[in-house]
C-alpha cells in the first residue's frame, strides 16, 4: 500500500486512465466496422448490431460485479483479471469466423473491459486524499472522452487499409501492453478488505434505492440522457454508408464534434455549477438537448441530407448532454450519500443497460432513413426531461 500520493507518478496516473478508457475504445473503435461486419457475414442490420447492443449490456452488468470483488479481493487481482479477459475476448473477436463467435467475443471482450471504469476511480480514491482525488481523476475522465472520441476515427483507417479483424489486433495488442504494465507497476491500494455480503444483500440495496421516487426519477434521467448518445452512435455509422453514401472512415472524423461537445457542456458544468445549481443546470442542458434533435429533423425534413446537417445539431444535443448529466447523476447519489457506491453503480447500470436496449430498438428499427433515430433520441429527450420534472415535484 502507497503511503502518500507521491508514489503514484505520472506514468501510473496514465495507465489508469487508460485503463479506464479500455472499455469505451473497445467499444466504440469497431462502430465503423459494422456496416462491413453485416455484409462480410451477409446478416440483417439488427443482427449485426448485437455486436454492440450485447457489449454494451455486458458492460452494465460488469460495472456491478467489479467494485464488491475488489472490495474482498483487492484492486490490483481484479484489475489484472478484468484486463487479461479484455485480451481473451479480443482474440476471439480477431479469430471469429461466424458473427455468433464475434457477438460473443465482444460480449467477452467488453465485461473485461469494464474493470478500468469501476477499479481505476476506486484505487484513486484508495491513495489520494478527497482534495487531490478530484484533480486526478477530472484526468482519468478528459483521458475517458478523449481516447473514446478517437476511436472511431482510428477504427475507420485500420478499415481503409485492411480490414474490420485489424481493429481487434489494435484492442489485444492495447490490453496486452495495459496487462504487462500494470502486472509490474500496480501496487495493492485497499488498505481493508470488505467482506462480500452476497448477491441478496447487494439486490436489496438496490431495490431501496429504486424504491425512493426522487432517486429512481434523476437516475432514470440519466439514463435516457445516455439513450440519447448511444441511439446515435449505434445508427449513424450505418446512415453514413447506406444513407449518406460516405466511406466508413468519414464517420471518425464527422464523430469527433459529438464528444468535443460534450466535453465542452461538463467544462460549463464545472464553471457554473456552485452559481446555477444542479436543477437549473440539468433543464438547461435538456432543452439545448431538444432543440438539437429538432434541428436535425427539420434539416432533413427539408431536403438537407448532409453529414454536417446530421453531426452539427447532435453536437448541440451532446453538448446539453454535458451539462445536465453530471448534474442528474450528482442529484441521483446525493439522495443516498450513505449508499453512494451502489448508488453510483446501479446509475450506471440503467444507463448503459437502457442505452444497450435503445442500440438494438434503433438498429431494429432502421428503414433507409434518418427519421427512427432522431424520433427515438427526441422521444429520450422528452422522457428524460420529465423524470426531471418527476423527481423536482417529488
Amino acid at each position: 500500500m502507497p503511503e502518500s500520493p507521491r508514489e503514484f507518478s505520472r506514468g501510473m496516473i496514465v495507465l489508469l486512465a487508460a485503463a479506464s478508457a479500455l472499455g469505451p475504445v473497445a467499444m466504440q473503435i469497431m462502430l465503423p466496422a459494422i456496416p462491413i461486419v453485416r455484409e462480410t457475414f451477409d446478416i440483417s442490420t439488427g443482427t449485426a448490431q448485437l455486436t454492440l447492443s450485447l457489449s454494451m449490456f455486458s458492460i452494465a452488468v460488469a460495472t456491478l460485479i467489479y467494485g464488491p470483488l475488489s472490495d474482498r479481493y483487492g484492486r490490483r487481482p481484479i484489475m489484472l483479471l478484468g484486463i487479461a479477459i479484455t485480451v481473451f475476448g479480443s482474440a476471439l473477436c480477431m479469430m471469429a469466423a461466424s458473427i455468433e463467435w464475434l457477438i460473443f467475443g465482444r460480449i467477452v471482450q467488453a465485461a473485461g473491459g469494464a474493470v478500468g471504469l469501476v477499479l481505476a476511480r476506486a484505487i484513486v480514491r484508495d491513495v489520494y486524499p478527497a482534495d487531490q482525488a478530484a484533480g486526478v481523476i477530472a484526468t482519468l475522465v478528459m483521458v475517458m472522452v478523449i481516447m473514446p472520441m478517437l476511436a472511431p476515427l482510428a477504427g475507420g483507417e485500420l478499415m481503409i487499409r485492411f480490414d474490420w479483424h485489424s481493429i481487434f489486433y489494435l484492442v489485444a495488442a492495447i490490453s496486452l501492453f495495459l496487462l504487462l504494465a500494470m502486472s509490474r507497476s500496480l501496487p495493492e491500494t485497499l488498505q481493508k478488505q470488505t467482506p462480500f455480503s452476497g448477491v441478496l444483500s447487494m439486490l436489496g440495496g438496490f431495490v431501496t434505492l429504486m424504491r425512493s421516487r426522487v432517486f429512481a426519477a434523476y437516475a432514470l434521467n440519466v439514463a435516457f440522457v445516455s439513450v440519447m448518445f448511444f441511439s446515435f452512435i449505434s445508427a449513424a455509422p450505418e446512415i453514413m454508408v447506406s444513407v449518406l453514401k460516405r466511406p466508413p472512415n468519414e464517420y471518425g472524423y464527422y464523430f469527433i464534434m459529438v464528444p468535443a461537445a460534450f466535453m465542452a457542456g461538463n467544462y460549463v458544468t464545472r464553471w457554473y455549477s456552485k452559481s446555477a445549481g444542479v436543477n437549473t443546470l440539468i433543464s438547461r442542458g435538456a432543452w439545448l438537448s431538444i432543440s438539437g434533435i429538432s434541428i436535425a429533423l427539420l434539416l432533413h425534413l427539408s431536403g438537407v441530407h448532409h453529414p454536417l446537417a446530421l453531426f452539427m445539431p447532435v453536437a448541440l444535443t451532446t453538448f446539453g448532454n454535458g451539462i445536465s448529466l453530471p448534474n442528474a447523476q450528482a442529484a441521483a447519489i446525493n439522495e443516498f450519500p450513505d449508499m453512494a457506491g451502489s448508488a453510483s453503480g446501479l446509475t450506471g447500470f440503467l444507463q448503459m443497460g437502457f442505452s444497450a436496449v435503445a442500440a438494438q430498438l434503433v438498429a431494429l428499427l432502421f428503414n433507409g432513413t434518418v427519421y427512427p433515430m432522431l424520433l427515438l433520441m427526441l422521444a429520450a429527450a422528452l422522457i428524460s426531461m420529465g423524470c426531471f420534472y418527476l423527481a423536482r415535484s417529488a
